[in-house]
């Protein structure tokens, strides 16, 4: 039982304390980060079963980004308002103080326990996703930065069935003749190669002494006559650059998707944590009233009777 000097001591004590009831705080945002990690675990375990790696199967990729979205909402605000809640529920009583005072102080509670879950989220999970993403990023700029290139190279590795030899069109050149030798198939198959995968890094544009040099080693193979094999090196290189061209097209879609994704994905995390933020503070300002209207029960027990006094411990307004 709270008595009148006991009441007269907390009341002198009372503007020196601090307004802050830090296990409070922590105990909501280690309740909030929990919920929040068993919600994420659940979420990606549904989405994994109501994905499908196979065409026309299971959800698509909109349902799936759109529940993400809402799950994501669902569980800041589940996560975030049972840690205000609980921020709220076990602070210390204020006695004495204005019920503005309360109120402030209660939503402080709330918003601090979510900051504390976050952080603590954040750092749990920012080196995974912290990578996985910088990955991501530097995958896709790669992609079409170098989209031409891998194309040539694939166009040489496809000749030579070695892969793409960075010196091979200098050494080709270095043992050129004026006319063409009498080589293997697989060697003229190699040098074709290689002289059209230096033609797509060099801007596109197939050299003369090269266009030259592939027409006299297909008219020798293929008993053309001189014109007749450069039309068709020019028709075969025309088929080159566009294969080229849709590869690198592929690729700057896929990373103008990608951008579009991670802008869209970051703007609705925001969002969601705003409205993490909003319902701590909410939860933890309707636990504060509970927690103020909670009694206090003194139990004394003598001679075979229980007595039972109730104090309220409503703030003094």
């Amino acid at each position: 039982m709270i008595t009148t000097a006991d009441l007269s001591s907390t009341v002198a004590e009372a503007p020196n304390r601090s307004g802050v009831s830090w296990a409070a705080i922590f105990a909501g945002a280690a309740a909030a980060a929990a919920l929040s990690l068993i919600l994420m675990i659940l979420g990606a375990g549904l989405g994994f079963a109501s994905s499908s790696p196979w065409a026309h199967e299971g959800a698509s990729a909109k349902a799936l980004g759109i529940s993400a979205i809402v799950w994501l909402l669902l569980t800041q605000i589940l996560a975030s308002g049972l840690g205000g809640y609980i921020a709220g529920r076990l602070r210390v009583k204020w006695a004495n103080l204005h019920g503005d005072e309360v109120y402030f102080r209660d939503t402080a509670h709330g918003f601090l326990a979510w900051a504390v879950a976050t952080l603590v989220t954040a750092v749990l999970i920012v080196s995974t996703a912290g990578t996985l993403a910088s990955a991501g990023a530097q995958a896709g700029a790669a992609a079409v930065a170098g989209a031409t290139t891998a194309a040539a190279a694939t166009v040489g590795s496809q000749a030579d069935g070695r892969g793409a030899d960075p010196m091979g069109y200098y050494v080709d050149g270095l043992f050129r003749s004026e006319g063409p030798a009498a080589v293997s198939e697989d060697a003229a198959n190699a040098v074709a190669g290689r002289i059209f995968a230096r033609a797509l890094t060099n801007e596109g544009a197939l050299d003369a002494s090269d266009r030259a040099y592939l027409a006299q080693l297909v008219a020798q193979r293929t008993r053309l006559t001189q014109a007749e094999a450069e039309a068709r090196v020019d028709q075969v290189y025309t088929q080159v650059q566009q294969d080229a061209q849709k590869v690198k097209l592929a690729a700057q879609q896929a990373a103008d998707t990608a951008a579009k994704v991670a802008a869209w994905t970051a703007l609705w995390m925001f969002v969601a944590l705003l409205c993490g933020a909003f319902f701590a503070s909410f939860a933890a300002l309707f636990g504060g009233r509970q927690r103020d209207q909670a009694r206090w029960i003194d139990e004394d027990v003598g001679y075979g009777e229980r007595r039972t006094v109730h104090a309220s411990t409503a703030p003094i307004r």
